[in-house]
């Protein structure tokens, strides 16, 4: 007791304070200090990059490994479907003005349960124009856009080439019937020659 006391008292001659005041300066001290140097960078550390996730779920998650985008050249809207990231075997991808982009490093945000995922296997120009996620305008149609429309086109386009590589081009379904057909036609006459 004689211990509690001396240290009592010599809080108050040195500090002026209560020693309750003490250890609550004391306490508050050392926990601003500890917050503010967390926020800065230890040398070490000073040239790696950042780790950032906007995944949600499980800390003990693992990453998947970053695939090269696979071309898939000129596909119809129908093939393009079945690229919409219900199997994650198969890449994500969306089209924007007739241009394929592989969104699969967006996997979050245009797979499932993600806040594009409505776009994904889709051509989707007339709903970035639109700012719009009705499913009625998820498609290619351009006709009626006016000018600013067709601006915000335009500047989800350049964020979609800056961002993710083009994979492909998207060609109407009679477009590729028609390819087919020369093709066998072709096909026909080298063999009667």
């Amino acid at each position: 007791m004689e211990f509690y006391t001396t240290i009592t008292n010599q809080i108050s001659f040195y500090t002026g304070l209560s020693p309750t005041a003490f250890f609550t300066i004391s306490f508050l001290t050392f926990f601003v200090y500890r917050t503010v140097t967390s926020m800065f960078v230890s040398p070490q550390d000073f040239n790696k990059p950042p780790v950032v996730s906007a995944r949600s779920g499980s800390l003990f998650e693992v990453a998947e490994p970053r695939r090269e985008p696979v071309q898939v050249g000129e596909i119809t809207e129908t093939e393009l479907r079945l690229y919409n990231g219900s199997d994650k075997s198969q890449p994500i991808l969306i089209s924007v003005r007739g241009q394929i982009y592989d969104v699969s490093d967006g996997r979050n945000f245009y797979g499932p349960g993600g806040s594009y995922t409505m776009f994904a296997g889709r051509e989707c120009s007339r709903a970035l124009a639109l700012l719009s996620f009705k499913p009625r305008d998820i498609n290619g149609n351009l006709e009626g856009l006016d000018e600013s429309e067709l601006t915000i086109l335009e500047d989800w386009e350049y964020k979609f080439m800056e961002k993710y590589p083009k994979v492909g081009r998207l060609v109407l379904e009679e477009r590729i019937q028609q390819i087919e057909q020369s093709q066998e036609d072709n096909l026909k006459l080298s063999h009667n020659e």
